[in-house]
């Protein structure tokens, strides 16, 4: 089954991060032959810190992540945790991006491989985290 990688794992390898550096790459290694896909909103948030689309095209091939659109049915699904977030305790005016990617892999029933638990718990209870413990 694939796993959907969210940003901040290959944040943590690009940067060589001194707390996180080593966890992501042992997962993204454990978990290679499962096939690893990022979306649209990982893919620009990755942008966001390059010097260019080659640099992040790079590091798409590098870590071997396939590109997948976001399906409607998780949009859609991720406009509705975003109301229940609304209605319980948030701020923020328009969906977050963990929202999409929480959407994303609920609707397609993969896996996600993250650090950042604690919205994507609340509110997609249904997807399955490869996390820290």
């Amino acid at each position: 089954m694939p796993i959907l990688v969210d940003t901040n794992v290959l944040v943590d390898v690009l940067t060589d991060d001194p707390r996180w550096a080593t966890w992501s790459i042992d997962q993204l290694e454990a978990h290679a032959g499962t096939g690893l896909i990022i979306n649209p909103v990982v893919y620009a948030e990755l942008c966001f810190g390059s010097p260019s689309v080659d640099f992040v095209d790079d590091v798409v091939r590098r870590f071997a992540l396939t590109y997948q659109e976001i399906p409607r049915r998780a949009l859609f699904r991720a406009a509705k945790a975003f109301a229940l977030y609304k209605r319980r305790e948030g701020t923020k005016v328009s969906v977050l991006p963990n929202f999409f990617i929480g959407g994303h892999a609920e609707a397609a029933g993969m896996r996600l491989l993250t650090r950042d638990t604690k919205r994507l718990r609340r509110y997609f209870p249904a997807v399955t985290l490869i996390c820290p413990q």
